[in-house]
């Protein structure tokens, strides 16, 4: 307008500044306190374990194949009757993710037979080191939880690779469905 002063410009321009300057800040105190992470939040990767402590992974390497970013190095080896890994006849004894690669698309998880692989909601994997950011199996591999042996040993008594596949296997042994569809423990012999 032009019998305005020009200072009402300034302060009508500072009227927004003004408004906020009373309301409470928006502020998050992270790392200190964390937020909430979406359920299905695609994060770092884990390979999983039986329930007696048997490694899923079998060594197939349709992970690697299905990754469209190259980041999944798997060396698969055989399982010996002596040095057993996984209930199948291989099992994946080099197993490596580069997470200065990875996109986090999750074709991984989707690819895997045997649904070794997951993704978890840990997100934090910051590092100023790069050849830290390649993940092992020593990092990927689940903790043993109680109940579990470390491989290699062997597999349940009395139990066949498709008994490890169809989730027949628990901590203490093996555990078959019955007539009326309930899996229940077998006796000890």
């Amino acid at each position: 307008m032009p019998g305005r002063p020009k200072f009402i410009d300034a302060i009508a321009g500072f009227g927004v500044t003004f408004g906020t300057m009373f309301k409470k800040p928006v502020t998050e105190q992270y790392p200190e306190e964390p937020g909430p992470v979406a359920p299905r939040y695609h994060g770092r990767h884990q390979l999983n374990r039986y329930a007696d402590g048997l490694e899923k992974c079998i060594g197939c390497e349709l992970c690697a194949w299905a990754c469209p970013a190259d980041a999944i190095f798997v060396e698969g080896a055989d399982n010996t009757e002596e040095q057993r890994f996984s209930p199948g006849e291989r099992y994946g004894r080099v197993y490596q993710i580069n997470y200065l690669r990875c996109i986090g698309c999750g074709l991984c998880i989707e690819a895997c037979p045997t649904r070794a692989l997951t993704m978890t909601n840990d997100y934090e994997m910051a590092d100023d080191n790069r050849s830290d950011l390649i993940y092992g199996k020593d990092k990927l591999l689940a903790p043993l939880q109680p109940g579990m042996t470390a491989p290699p040993h062997a597999m349940a008594e009395d139990s066949t690779d498709e008994d490890y596949y169809r989730g027949n296997i628990t901590a203490s042994g093996i555990s078959r469905p019955t007539a009326d569809g309930f899996a229940r423990p077998e006796a000890a012999k």
